[in-house]
């Protein structure tokens, strides 16, 4: 039962990334490929961190949480200097997109 469990969060973890990556390649501008990419890597990794937790050994367990704790606080701070950096460059975003485009 627990094997079953971490496999569907290993998947749901790998179909946010690919969510991520496919919003990165379709949305138009930086800030909101940024803001794709960091929610759903955050979110898509975490959740596979956690169903690999749950197969491994303890020991190795601690090490998986340890990487979770890691990326759940450096993950966000990461996305928000990039969008931080972004905006005291002048990079502007796109105003009035039109859906053709």
């Amino acid at each position: 039962m627990i094997a079953w469990l971490a496999d569907g969060l290993m998947l749901v973890g790998a179909i946010f990334c690919l969510l991520g990556s496919i919003g990165m390649h379709r949305f138009p501008d930086f800030y909101t490929r940024v803001h794709a990419a960091g929610i759903t890597d955050t979110l898509g990794t975490i959740l596979v961190l956690i169903g690999l937790a749950m197969q491994a050994d303890p020991g190795d367990s601690l090490k998986l949480l340890l990487v979770f704790a890691f990326l759940f606080f450096t993950s966000p701070v990461a996305t928000h200097s990039l969008s931080n950096a972004a905006i005291k460059s002048g990079y502007r975003p796109r105003l009035g997109i039109d859906a053709d485009d």
